[in-house]
C-alpha cells in the first residue's frame, strides 16, 4: 500500500510537470537549426555538445568523430530538452567505394558546422607544433562541408586557428564554394579570458566587462585591447602581465594539467557562447556582434580577428577595431609579420 501511494504521488507529479514544458517548448519558435559538431568525442567536442544539446535554437544536433559518437549522442538523448540527436562514424570502406555516409549523415542540411576536432596541445607545444596533423584534419572535414552543406556556416577551432581557418577558405575555393560570409575562426575564448582576468584585476563581475581582441588566435598574435574599457585604469606593469596572460593563456593551462590535456571546458563554453551567437543571428535577431577570425581588408593580412556583425546569411560585416593606444600599437606591429606567416603556410598546405 505504502510503494502504491508513493508511486501515485510520483505519478502526479511528472503528470502535472507535464503540461509547462510541453509549452515552453512548443513556443519556442526559433527551434529550427541543425548544428553538426565534427570532432565530438573529443575534450572539447564533448562538453561542447552538452552545452548545445541545451540551446532552445536547435532542433537537431549532429556529433560526428572517428570514435565513440554513438555512445555520446545516446548519453546526450537522455537530456530533456527539444533537440534530436544523432551521433556518426566514418563509413567502413567498401567496393564499389563511396563517399563517407556518417559525415554526409552529420552535415545533410547543417545550418552551423562546428569544427573542434584534432589532437590536443602538451606542454612545450606551440599551436604550430599541431600544423601537421590537424591541417590534415580540417582539410578532410571542410571537403565534406563543401559537398554535403556548402551553405552552412563553418567555425573552425580546430588549431592552428590562424592556419586552417586559410586551409578550410582555400579547400572551398577549390570546390568552387567560398563564400567569406560563411567561413570564421572562433576566437571567443580569448574575449573571455580577456573579460574575466581584467575583472579578478578590477574586482567586478566579469559579465558587465566586454574587450575586444583582435588579431589572431596564438601567442603575440592576440591583442586585447583594454584601452578600449571604459573607466579602466591599470599599471604599465599590470597592463603587460594581463596582456600577456591573455595570449598565452593556453600554456597556463597546459602546465596546469601536466600533461593530461589542453583548454577544452573553457573553449566548449568559448565554441558555445559563438554558436549560440551566429545561430540567433541567422534566425533574425539582430545587432549580433562578436569578435572572428575571418576574411578582413582591415589591415595586410587576409584573415584578421575583429568584431564582426552576424545577420541571416552569416558573416554581414566585418567592423572597424577602432582607436589603439601607443602599447597596443607596439604589439600590433608585432603581431601582423607573424600573423601574415600562419595565413601563408595555411595556405600553402592546399597549394602544395
Amino acid at each position: 500500500m505504502f510503494a502504491r501511494n508513493s508511486l501515485n504521488i510520483v505519478s502526479r507529479k511528472i503528470k502535472s510537470a507535464e503540461v509547462p514544458l510541453r509549452r515552453q517548448y512548443h513556443g519556442t519558435s526559433t527551434m529550427n537549426k541543425k548544428v553538426a559538431v565534427l570532432g565530438a568525442n573529443g575534450g572539447i567536442g564533448q562538453p561542447l555538445s552538452l552545452l548545445l544539446k541545451l540551446s532552445p535554437n536547435i532542433s537537431q544536433l549532429a556529433c560526428y568523430d572517428i570514435v565513440g559518437t554513438p555512445g555520446v549522442a545516446a548519453d546526450l538523448s537522455h537530456i530533456p530538452t527539444p533537440a534530436k540527436i544523432q551521433g556518426s562514424l566514418p563509413s567502413p570502406g567498401s567496393w564499389p567505394p563511396k563517399g563517407n555516409e556518417g559525415l554526409k549523415d552529420a552535415l545533410d542540411g547543417c545550418d552551423v558546422v562546428v569544427i573542434p576536432a584534432g589532437v590536443p596541445r602538451k606542454p612545450g607545444m606551440t599551436r604550430d607544433d599541431l600544423f601537421n596533423t590537424n591541417a590534415s584534419i580540417v582539410k578532410t572535414l571542410v571537403e565534406g562541408c563543401a559537398d554535403y552543406c556548402p551553405d552552412a556556416v563553418i567555425a573552425i577551432i580546430s588549431n592552428p586557428v590562424n592556419s586552417t581557418v586559410p586551409i578550410a577558405a582555400e579547400v572551398l575555393k577549390k570546390k568552387g564554394v567560398y563564400n567569406p560570409k560563411k567561413l570564421a575562426g572562433v576566437t571567443t575564448l580569448d574575449v573571455i579570458r580577456a573579460n574575466t582576468f581584467i575583472a579578478d584585476n578590477q574586482g567586478s563581475n566579469p559579465q558587465d566587462v566586454n574587450v575586444t581582441v583582435i588579431g589572431g588566435h596564438a601567442g603575440i598574435t592576440i591583442l586585447p585591447l583594454f584601452s578600449q574599457v571604459k573607466g579602466l585604469e591599470l599599471s604599465d606593469g599590470d597592463r603587460q602581465a594581463l596582456t600577456v596572460r591573455t595570449q598565452f593563456g593556453g600554456d597556463e593551462v597546459v602546465k596546469a594539467k601536466a600533461g593530461a590535456g589542453s583548454a577544452t571546458l573553457s573553449m566548449a563554453y568559448a565554441g558555445y557562447l559563438f554558436t549560440e551567437n551566429v545561430l540567433k543571428a541567422l534566425s533574425g535577431e539582430e545587432d549580433i556582434v562578436q569578435c572572428a577570425y575571418v576574411e578582413s581588408s582591415l589591415t595586410d593580412a587576409a584573415f584578421f580577428a575583429s568584431p564582426v556583425k552576424f545577420g541571416k546569411e552569416g558573416i554581414e560585416e566585418v567592423l572597424p577595431y577602432g582607436e589603439i593606444s601607443d602599447y597596443e600599437q607596439q604589439w600590433f606591429d608585432k603581431m601582423i609579420p607573424d600573423l601574415k606567416k600562419q595565413i601563408e603556410k595555411g595556405i600553402n598546405f592546399i597549394d602544395a
